[in-house]
């Protein structure tokens, strides 16, 4: 199934270099800013907001403020969630009005295993949301327990953005990612300030088609696990988890609608289910790894903060297994300056974040978040 444009013409293969191996690379530190979690899994912060808002797994949204982690949770959500797995707390996004509205989302994996999007509201406690303000805006049934993607976040056109894994099971076998009438296996588009529980916008790529479901904004995904927009070079960037030889990161123009990433029938940029690959029809990843790097991408941020001018534009990116932290520019169609850090052990990589200056942020395994820093000099 090739991808189409809106005019129903097949979209051109991008013609790209493949990107460099990455180099050795110090002058990066890692500051520990909260530790004693329990599988923190996402850092983020409102706009203008000096607090760090911890996601953790099995249900609880902490809080950072003025370098101290806060008991009580932001919220508590461990009673609806079920843990385990990859299947938890997944992400939080808050509203880019929230300082006028305090609309925060979240996505979760219920008490069936299903994928629930659902809003709340901050009290008047503004060290607390209020759980009784909550309002589902999406319900996605999940055939098997892996493979849920997970990540929620608004792009700079103020939509909510959901990432969709394609629901589990080794190849996709119930061919989720290349059905457009599926929810699983997308990357989905949502305006939640109108409609209700939301509207599909009218230049979503399917609004309308009988066919396909209009929510889809790009399909052909296997597991992504974290999406990126730069609006500074408005570009998205997409991190999706491999299924046994490759790992990919992918970069396209963030207002390109209805694109393919090619799963199942591609595998990075290799067909996974010859003879019914094509690829000319799916976007080609701008960085991919075989398994003998390591095992699952854990996709990033594009770093726009102040402290690191030196790492201005690039993209951070990790794997799971081998722990290793790379990072990227995408300049004039390409990867240049792919760099490999030396930042010592610290457990697996479950996930990056910024907080509200853009500063990048590492969640480990072993229940701490750092703080990416310049080294301290001797």
């Amino acid at each position: 199934m090739a991808c189409l444009s809106l005019a129903g013409a097949p979209l051109p293969r991008p013609a790209r270099a493949p990107a460099l191996p990455p180099r050795p690379a110090q002058g990066l530190a890692l500051e520990v800013v909260a530790r004693g979690l329990q599988d923190p899994l996402y850092v983020t912060a409102p706009s203008g907001d000096p607090r760090l808002f911890i996601v953790e797994q099995p249900g609880r949204i902490r809080v950072v403020r003025e370098g101290r982690l806060l008991p009580t949770p932001f919220l508590d959500l461990t009673r609806d969630v079920r843990f385990g797995g990859e299947r938890g707390l997944l992400s939080i996004a808050f509203h880019p009005a929230y300082a006028r509205n305090g609309f925060l989302y979240v996505n979760y994996t219920d008490r069936s295993g299903d994928t629930r999007v659902e809003r709340y509201r901050v009290s008047a406690d503004a060290g607390r949301a209020d759980p009784a303000s909550r309002k589902i805006i999406l319900r996605v049934e999940q055939p098997f327990a892996n493979h849920n993607g997970g990540h929620i976040l608004f792009g700079p056109d103020g939509m909510l953005y959901v990432a969709m894994g394609d629901g589990g099971g080794a190849g996709d076998p119930l061919g989720h990612s290349q059905n457009r009438a599926s929810l699983l296996g997308d990357l989905l588009r949502l305006d939640v300030d109108r409609g209700d529980p939301y509207a599909i916008p009218a230049d979503n790529p399917f609004t309308g088609r009988p066919d396909a479901r209009g929510e889809i904004w790009a399909s052909g995904l296997r597991n992504p696990w974290r999406v990126c927009f730069d609006p500074v070079d408005d570009l998205l960037y997409i991190a999706d988890v491999g299924q046994n030889r490759w790992e990919e990161v992918n970069v396209v123009d963030r207002k390109r609608p209805g694109l393919d990433y090619g799963w199942n029938l591609m595998e990075g940029a290799h067909c996974y289910h010859a003879p019914r690959c094509e690829p000319a029809g799916h976007v080609i990843p701008a960085v991919e790894y075989a398994h003998s790097e390591g095992c699952s991408v854990t996709g990033g941020v594009v770093y726009r903060g102040r402290a690191l001018p030196g790492l201005t534009g690039h993209y951070f990116y990790a794997d799971y297994c081998q722990g290793w932290v790379r990072s990227f520019r995408f300049t004039g169609g390409r990867v240049t300056d792919h760099r490999q850090w030396r930042l010592g052990d610290i457990g697996a990589i479950l996930s990056f974040g910024t907080d509200s200056a853009g500063e990048l942020y590492i969640c480990s395994s072993r229940g701490q978040v750092y703080r990416l820093v310049e080294p301290r000099r001797q």
